[in-house]
């Protein structure tokens, strides 16, 4: 940060770190032994799509190189309730590193390619024995990871979260992931793919 930015109250955006995508196999290893939570085998990437050709391509190039595998289930794109784009990718849930290698694919290809600025966050849902879903969300900009649970067994249209559920798991990460600690950042993502 320069002389300027600090007299300015400016600061700079925290890097990005997707190399912790790379922990998350090891993190799934304690949700399941600590709390019986399962990944799912999917995962997405949610970010703010450009408008023009190139980045129409670029997501087509990053469609293409995660599809072509024949072995492996499609990749999707959609698209929320809020505009934002979803890039779904399907895979083995005995395999989470399989999983996040394909969400860090993503993420570094839009990043590479100058569209980093448009990145949300990455999620890897969860599932337990029960069906409960919770996900575990990454958030680019900031580098670090929260939980979102829904609270299940509501009626059509309600919506409410688990907050003693993801504290429980903010806690059971804290040793083998970098939590955000700003429980303002714990954003809902009602409508996330695979939630």
């Amino acid at each position: 940060m320069g002389f300027w930015d600090v007299i300015a109250g400016r600061s700079r955006p925290k890097a990005p770190q997707l190399d912790s995508l790379f922990a998350v196999p090891s993190a799934a290893i304690t949700l399941e032994t600590t709390l019986g939570l399962r990944p799912t085998g999917s995962g997405s990437v949610c970010y703010r799509a450009a408008s023009g050709q190139a980045f129409r391509q670029v997501q087509a190039e990053v469609v293409e190189l995660l599809n072509a595998d024949p072995d492996e289930p499609d990749v999707e794109v959609s698209q929320d309730e809020f505009g934002f784009s979803w890039l779904v990718v399907h895979g083995d849930p005995d395999d989470p590193a399989a999983l996040c290698t394909d969400l860090h694919a993503v993420n570094t290809s839009l990043e590479e390619h100058e569209f980093g600025s448009g990145l949300l966050c990455s999620l890897i849902p969860f599932v337990g024995a029960d069906g409960r879903r919770v996900g575990l969300v990454y958030l680019y900009k900031r580098g670090t990871f929260y939980c979102f649970a829904p609270q299940p067994g509501l009626g059509a249209g309600e919506k409410q979260r688990d907050n003693l559920l993801e504290l429980q798991l903010r806690d059971t990460l804290a040793g083998e992931l970098p939590m955000e600690q700003d429980l303002g950042r714990w954003l809902a993502i009602w409508g996330a793919p695979g939630l």
